[in-house]
């Protein structure tokens, strides 16, 4: 998320109870669509926005896609790998960070060309590399198999590292891995940018995380948990938590250290699908519907729902 949009969608939110009503209609001079086709069969997971664009990964294929979220048109800007597209950013450089999955890799693409510009082996099976946010310093992957998180350095202007120049942070503390299902999921910055924020989906707990010891402290939202929570945005700070098979997307006021938070409800459409992560442009929030509960088929559609940020 580049700093403009992050403050211009600061400013617009309010200490109001979000409630669970659909958003309001658009007003009438406004074009934008509401709802975005993506290839039929594509299967989407993540996204990433900046300007007018949003780019998806296929957890299908591993085809990255960009939208016009002003009209809605689009086109694959990187082919099918043959792995999992799940987790996305986008850094001002234009670059794309994408988690694997079940590949276990992590790699950098173009926005503008679609090359790869470069490739990691984060683990070996079982592995499932999840989410990816990024910070100041540093491209961080969840593994929701592991309890570990993958930490890729960016040097002085945001040089990549070498193909073995990452790093795995073992957690300890609160965060206990639990059964064979998705544990870590979403991962996003704290609101002072000091330590990160995952969500573990099969418990749903939000923690905290000291990126130098990998020391995990949950985090306390009285009163609420985050089961089936998925992809995380932070905007300020106001922590978007996708709750994918619940359909909707909790919001939780936080602390400056990420330590607490309030809960201001849940934002939920119609058009919801099983939405699994979210990104912010243009003073929307966007979620591809993964659609988990319907057969994938080569001609089923998928689409991506805009909602407005509270």
């Amino acid at each position: 998320m580049n700093r403009r949009i992050r403050t211009a969608l600061g400013v617009a939110l309010t200490a109001t109870l979000v409630t669970t009503a659909a958003p309001a209609p658009a007003a009438a001079h406004d074009r934008r669509p509401s709802v975005i086709a993506l290839p039929d069969g594509f299967q989407p997971e993540g996204v990433a926005a900046a300007g007018r664009y949003a780019w998806f990964g296929s957890r299908a294929t591993g085809e990255i896609y960009r939208a016009d979220l002003v009209t809605g048109a689009g086109r694959q800007v990187s082919p099918a790998t043959g792995t999992p597209s799940l987790g996305l950013k986008v850094d001002p450089r234009g670059r794309l960070f994408v988690a694997g999955g079940t590949a276990g890799d992590a790699r950098v693409v173009d926005t503008r060309t679609g090359a790869v510009l470069a490739s990691y082996r984060l683990a070996e099976a079982p592995t499932f590399v999840n989410d990816v946010a990024l910070t100041r310093d540093a491209a961080w992957f969840t593994d929701s198999n592991r309890p570990v998180l993958y930490r890729l350095p960016l040097g002085r202007g945001g040089t990549l590292p070498p193909a073995d120049g990452f790093t795995t942070l073992a957690l300890t503390g609160d965060f206990q891995q639990t059964g064979t299902g998705i544990n870590l999921n979403g991962i996003a910055p704290t609101p002072d940018g000091r330590a990160l924020i995952v969500v573990q989906s099969n418990t749903g707990t939000l923690f905290r995380v000291d990126p130098a010891t990998g020391v995990t402290t949950a985090v306390d939202v009285p009163g609420s948990t985050f089961v089936n929570g998925d992809g995380l945005l932070l905007l300020g700070r106001t922590l978007y938590v996708v709750q994918n098979r619940l359909n909707q997307v909790a919001v939780v006021e936080l602390n400056r250290s990420g330590t607490a938070g309030v809960a201001r409800g849940v934002i939920t459409d119609p058009g919801f699908d099983v939405p699994t992560t979210v990104a912010a442009a243009l003073g929307r929030l966007y979620l591809p519907n993964a659609r988990f509960t319907t057969p994938p088929t080569p001609t089923t559609p998928y689409t991506v729902v805009a909602v407005d940020a509270r």
